[in-house]
């Protein structure tokens, strides 16, 4: 196997590499004891801003799992807060926004400044994690794409229906503009600090943009998200990611370096229709809840589609849900590196 080169940056490259690099979403969280153990009885906001236990619960998970990258262990909200938002996690419920955007007002008062500022404890967080982090394990940073956060400071919380969001969108649309315009330009900061502090990569969560229509996306999202990504571009490797978001993908291809997929959308099929260069995913995460013969078989079918592939990083359709035990991830990672080794 590769390690003079982190090959997770070779696939988003699409160049050939000696087996399938892979991570997972959420591959530190509550699934793990360990992350349990660290977190304790500490409020995740805090958490996510305690740079020494951010920083070992990223690296954690990369050793305990084997994974070709770590990932900055933040949430993507917590960004929205200095602008002005009322966050908290409430057990049981999620995140939760104590006075929402609705309307011109609730926009013009939400402040945009420099992330070294806003943020400051992610650039010591990833500085820890390159300290201890193996010179051939890559780090991915992330931000929430502008809809998706959008979306969670219109609506206060998670949604099923998005009512008000596209309340906010069909009624005011240049109020709608104005708070992604602010979106980008904190999104931008909060990415180029991480870029500036020493990732390899970046990946944009798009969650619940699905939700959308294709004139919808392209009309209300796509100029944004282009416009953010076009800040960015030639940096570092950017990687797209959406759920339910099949229709849009013909739009989203031309934006990112790495397309992720998740589990509904048939990947080397739409890796040939869209003519990309690299694809993540795409692995439904409940495999990962079944017995130890269904995840090998899930895995090679998967495997065996690409066939080896240039630039395939193999990574679930979604995030580890917590009630996926720890060996049924080990030996996932464990196969997938086994399996795909070219001789």
């Amino acid at each position: 196997m590769e390690k003079a080169e982190k090959i997770f940056l070779k696939a988003c490259r699409g160049e050939p590499t000696d087996y399938t690099p892979i991570w997972l979403n959420r591959q530190a969280g509550r699934y793990m004891p360990q992350y349990h153990d660290l977190k304790g009885d500490m409020p995740s906001l805090a958490f996510f801003k305690h740079p020494e236990k951010a920083a070992k619960a990223a690296l954690d998970a990369q050793r305990i799992l084997g994974v070709d990258a770590a990932i900055l262990f933040a949430d993507l909200l917590p960004i929205m807060e200095p602008m002005g938002l009322e966050l908290d996690y409430i057990v049981g419920e999620g995140p939760v926004f104590a006075n929402p955007v609705r309307n011109a007002k609730d926009v013009d008062r939400l402040i945009t400044q420099p992330a070294i500022e806003a943020t400051p404890y992610i650039a010591e967080t990833i500085g820890r994690i390159l300290s201890d982090l193996p010179q051939n394990i890559a780090l991915i940073g992330f931000a929430g794409a502008p809809f998706t956060l959008a979306s969670y400071a219109i609506e206060g919380r998670s949604s099923r229906n998005y009512v008000h969001v596209k309340k906010l969108m069909y009624q005011a649309p240049d109020v709608w503009d104005s708070l992604m315009a602010k979106l980008v330009r904190q999104v931008t900061s909060y990415l180029e600090l991480q870029i500036e502090s020493g990732v390899d990569a970046v990946q944009i969560f798009d969650t619940w943009v699905g939700c959308l229509s294709v004139d919808d996306f392209r009309r209300y999202v796509l100029p944004h998200t282009t416009r953010l990504i076009r800040n960015l571009e030639g940096r570092v490797p950017l990687i797209y990611f959406g759920t339910g978001n099949d229709h849009l993908l013909a739009d989203m291809a031309p934006l990112a370096d790495v397309l992720a997929l998740d589990w509904r959308t048939p990947l080397v099929a739409t890796w040939d229709r869209l003519r990309i260069r690299a694809v993540q995913g795409n692995l439904d995460p409940i495999v990962l809840c079944a017995d130890p013969q269904t995840i090998t078989n899930h895995t090679q079918r998967l495997l065996d589609e690409v066939a080896g592939r240039p630039g395939h990083i193999f990574n679930l359709g979604h995030g580890i849900i917590p009630e996926t035990p720890v060996a049924n991830v080990q030996r996932l990672v464990d196969h997938v590196h086994q399996y795909s080794i070219r001789g």
